[in-house]
């Protein structure tokens, strides 16, 4: 499995916000959001080829319960299987950071999904191919619905401008099994000011949905700082 980075921080979105957590960045990623803001894992992907028990050891040593597989896109990865299934038989939470557009059957205690919407595939006049791949890839109903099916889970959406709002109540009209409760809209950015000024009328926007507001408070703690 390509991993780009494995580090000890604080979870900054979802559910479990400000639980300290080891993360295990996958490198590699089947799509390519125009704001990606790990491309060294997704447009110019970078790492080791590490083995399960590699990535294993060095996972114990932070003698951290909390463990999130992220990317990149991590259910690229059939090692993600044995790896899942290694660290929750040692007692650890898994949390697993997923697109939702690669179906792998695998053990975690939250499967954390990031639908793209139509807003976040890349230009084409700058990125032909990818442009084109991107928007025929970055919907898969099916293996959404086995998802929300088979796993506790959260759903998290990338919100850059106020027409994005209405691509969510879209998407989510295709959904009526997904429960509302676990859906949380996220403010686009990369530094604290953009979050601050997309967050003043996305909260708004949240409240009158019935839908949760998600900061993205590793930003605001760190910045945009690799191994954070």
């Amino acid at each position: 499995m390509r991993v780009a980075e494995i580090y000890l921080s604080i979870q900054g979105e979802g559910f479990l916000t400000g639980a300290e957590s080891v993360f295990i960045r996958a490198s590699g990623c089947n799509l390519r959001c125009w704001f990606c803001d790990t491309p060294y894992a997704s447009w110019t992907p970078e790492g080791d080829d590490l083995s399960v028990a590699e990535i294993v050891a060095q996972v114990v040593e932070y003698r951290c319960r909390h463990v999130v597989l992220t990317g990149g896109e991590p259910m690229l990865f059939a090692e993600l299987a044995p790896l899942a299934a290694t660290l929750r038989r040692r007692g650890l939470h898994v949390t697993i950071e997923t697109a939702g557009t690669l179906d792998l059957f695998v053990e975690c205690d939250l499967m954390s999904l990031s639908p793209k919407l139509a807003g976040s595939t890349p230009a084409a006049r700058r990125h032909p191919r990818w442009s084109r791949r991107h928007d025929e890839t970055r919907h898969a109903p099916h293996v959404i619905r086995r998802l929300v099916r088979d796993y506790e889970y959260q759903v998290k959406f990338v919100v850059d401008q106020p027409a994005d709002c209405e691509l969510v109540r879209e998407y989510l009209d295709l959904f009526p099994e997904m429960d509302r409760g676990r859906v949380m809209l996220m403010p686009q950015g990369t530094d604290p000011d953009a979050l601050a000024r997309r967050a003043e009328w996305l909260r708004t926007y949240c409240e009158e949905a019935g839908l949760l507001f998600c900061p993205r408070r590793h930003i605001e703690w760190f910045g945009l700082v690799r191994g954070t």
